[in-house]
C-alpha cells in the first residue's frame, strides 16, 4: 500500500515542498527513511515510532519505507516529523486517504506524541499558499506567528490525538481567520532617546536625516562624547513598521530559530567586531541569514567601524549598495534581502584624540594613516552623511534639553516618509534607494541648486556615486522642511554632510 503526504521546508528566503510518500510491504518488520535526509531526518524514525507509540496508536509491524520526494534535495531538520506520523496513520488505515485531502503537514514530535514549534513557519505558510494548499496543520505554538498571513487555513495542533480526532471528525479545531494584531515587542532595553542627550544638534540633525531617507551614516569623534549613544537614540526616531514589513523581518528571524514572537519594532543589530564573516554577511552549510539580513528594514550598527577586520568591512560593498545578499554554497545559492541602514562610529586615530582640544593625540603620524587605511575608498563611498562629534561645553551638560525633542523629529520623519512613499507609490521605496537613472526625473533640483551642485562636484572631486548620493540627501533635508523642490540651502546642508571626516 502506499500512501501520500505533504510537507515543507524552509529554504533560503522560500520554502519547498517535499512529498511524503510511504509504502507498507510484507517483509521483516523495519523502518526507513530514504530521500537524501541528514542526521535530524533519519532520527525522526524513533521520534516518529515512539510518539505514535505513546498516544495509543498502533505502529505497522511490517516493513516500512518512507520516501522524502524530490529525492535530489538534500533534507534537514525536523519539519517531516508530523507528515510521516500521519503518513504512517494512513498506511495503517486508522486514516483514510481522504481524511488528509488538500491539507500539508508541518511539525516536530516529542516522544510523548506533543508537538514542537519548527522555525521558518513563515516561509512554510507563504509556500503553502503558493501551492494552492488549503488546510495547513502546524504546531500550536506556532501559530501566532503564521497567523499574521491571510488567504489560508492554519490549524494549531497540540498532539498527536488532537489532530487524529480532528481529522475523523470526532473533534474539531476550528481554524480561524482572525489575525493576531501585536505578540511581544523586541527593542533595546532602556535605550535612549534624543531627549536624554545634551547638545550635539549637528549629529541629531544627521541621524534624523539619515533615518527619514534610509541613509547610512559615520559618526566620528573622540571617545565619551556620545557617539554610541546617539546611535542608539535614533532608534526612538524610526517609523513604524507596516504589516507587509512586519511579515519580512519575523520571516527572516524566524529562520534562525523557532519563535512565537511577530516583531513589532525595527530592529537593531550590534555586531561586535569579533564577529565572524559568517555571522555578520551569512552563509554556513546551510546558507543561513548573517546580522545584515537581520537588520533588514532596521539599523546596523557597528560600533568603532576599523576595529572590524577590512576583508569583513568590504563583504557590505555589495550588500550596501543592492539592498540584498546573495549567499553561494556548494549545496545551494540563496539571496535574503539586506535592506538596513548603517550607523557607524569610529575614532578619529588609534588614541581617539586627534582634533580634541582637551587631550593631545599621541599618535604618530604613520599610525594615523595605518588606522584610516582600514576603511577602503568604495566602502567610504557607499556612506552618505559624515558627521564630527566633538566634545559638549560643560556647560551644555548643566542645561536641559528640548521637550519632546525626539517626538518631534519622528513627527517630521514620518511626514518625510509619507512624501517618499506618495512620491513612489511603494511602502518600502526612499530615497536612498532611487536608482541613478531615475533621479532626475523624480528628485527635481532648482536651477541654482543644480549649478551649485555643478561647481561643487568639479571642486570636490566627486565620485559618480557620490553625485547622486548628494541629491539623495538633499531631497530626504527637503522633505524634512516640505518642500516640493531641492533648493539651494537643502543642496548645501547635504554637501556639508559630505565632507569626509579628519
Amino acid at each position: 500500500m502506499i500512501a501520500k503526504t505533504i510537507s515543507f521546508m524552509p529554504f533560503g528566503f522560500g520554502a519547498k515542498l517535499i512529498e511524503v510518500e510511504g509504502a507498507s510491504t510484507q517483509g521483516l518488520p523495519n523502518f526507513n527513511i530514504v530521500g537524501m535526509g541528514a542526521r535530524t531526518v533519519s532520527e525522526a524514525r524513533d521520534r516518529v515510532r515512539s510518539a505514535l507509540k505513546n498516544s495509543n496508536f498502533l505502529f505497522p509491524n511490517n516493513k516500512l519505507t518512507v520516501n522524502l520526494a524530490p529525492a535530489d534535495l538534500e533534507k534537514e531538520g525536523t519539519f517531516f516529523d508530523l507528515s510521516i506520523a500521519i503518513n504512517i496513520l494512513v498506511l495503517s488505515k486508522q486514516l483514510q486517504p481522504e481524511d488528509i485531502q488538500d491539507a500539508a503537514f508541518v511539525g516536530e514530535l516529542s516522544l510523548d506524541g506533543s508537538l514542537r514549534p519548527i522555525r521558518g513557519i513563515i516561509n512554510i505558510v507563504e509556500a503553502a499558499k503558493e501551492h494552492r494548499i488549503s488546510t495547513l496543520f502546524l504546531p500550536e505554538k506556532n501559530f501566532p506567528q503564521a497567523n499574521i498571513i491571510a488567504g489560508i487555513n492554519l490549524i494549531p495542533i497540540k498532539d498527536l490525538v488532537s489532530i487524529f480526532k480532528h481529522l475523523k471528525g470526532q473533534k474539531i479545531i476550528r481554524p480561524t481567520t482572525v489575525r493576531i494584531a501585536k505578540s511581544e515587542q523586541r527593542s533595546i532595553n532602556n535605550a535612549p532617546s534624543f531627549d536624554d542627550i545634551c547638545g550635539q544638534a549637528l549629529a541629531k540633525r544627521a541621524l534624523a536625516i539619515a533615518v527619514a531617507g534610509h541613509h547610512n551614516i559615520l559618526l566620528s569623534g573622540p571617545p565619551g562624547t556620545g557617539k554610541t549613544m546617539l546611535a542608539k537614540a535614533a532608534m526612538s526616531l524610526l517609523p513604524e513598521l507596516s504589516t507587509p514589513e512586519k511579515i519580512a523581518v519575523t520571516k527572516l528571524h524566524s529562520l534562525t530559530s523557532p519563535t512565537e514572537d511577530i516583531i513589532e519594532k525595527r530592529p537593531f543589530r550590534t555586531p561586535h567586531h569579533t564577529s565572524s564573516l559568517t555571522s555578520l554577511i551569512g552563509g554556513g552549510a546551510h546558507a543561513e541569514p548573517g546580522e545584515i539580513s537581520l537588520a533588514h528594514l532596521g539599523v546596523l550598527f557597528l560600533d568603532e567601524l576599523p576595529e572590524y577586520q577590512r576583508s569583513y568591512l568590504e563583504a557590505l560593498r555589495q550588500p550596501l549598495e543592492d539592498r540584498k545578499i546573495t549567499i553561494s554554497r556548494a549545496k545551494r545559492k540563496v539571496t535574503y534581502p539586506a535592506d538596513f541602514t548603517l550607523i557607524a562610529t569610529m575614532n578619529p586615530c588609534p588614541c581617539g584624540y586627534l582634533g580634541d582640544k582637551a587631550h593631545p593625540c599621541s599618535c604618530t603620524e604613520n599610525q594615523i594613516n595605518n588606522y584610516k587605511k582600514k576603511l577602503s575608498g568604495p566602502l567610504l563611498d557607499r556612506i552618505d552623511l559624515f558627521t564630527e562629534v566633538s566634545r559638549p561645553d560643560v556647560s551644555e551638560l548643566n542645561k536641559t534639553p528640548p521637550a519632546h525633542e525626539s517626538a518631534n523629529l519622528k513627527v517630521s520623519i514620518e511626514k518625510a516618509i509619507s512624501a517618499q512613499r506618495k512620491r513612489y507609490q511603494n511602502h518600502t521605496t526612499y530615497n536612498s534607494s532611487v536608482p541613478p537613472h531615475n533621479i532626475k526625473a523624480i528628485l527635481l533640483l532648482s536651477t541654482s541648486a543644480q549649478t551649485l551642485l555643478n561647481a561643487a562636484a568639479k571642486n570636490l572631486s566627486l565620485s559618480v556615486r557620490s553625485y547622486y548620493k548628494v541629491i539623495k540627501v538633499a531631497r530626504t533635508i527637503a522633505d524634512l522642511e516640505g518642500e516640493k523642490e531641492i533648493l539651494e540651502p537643502h543642496l548645501t546642508e547635504a554637501l556639508n554632510f559630505r565632507r569626509k571626516i579628519r
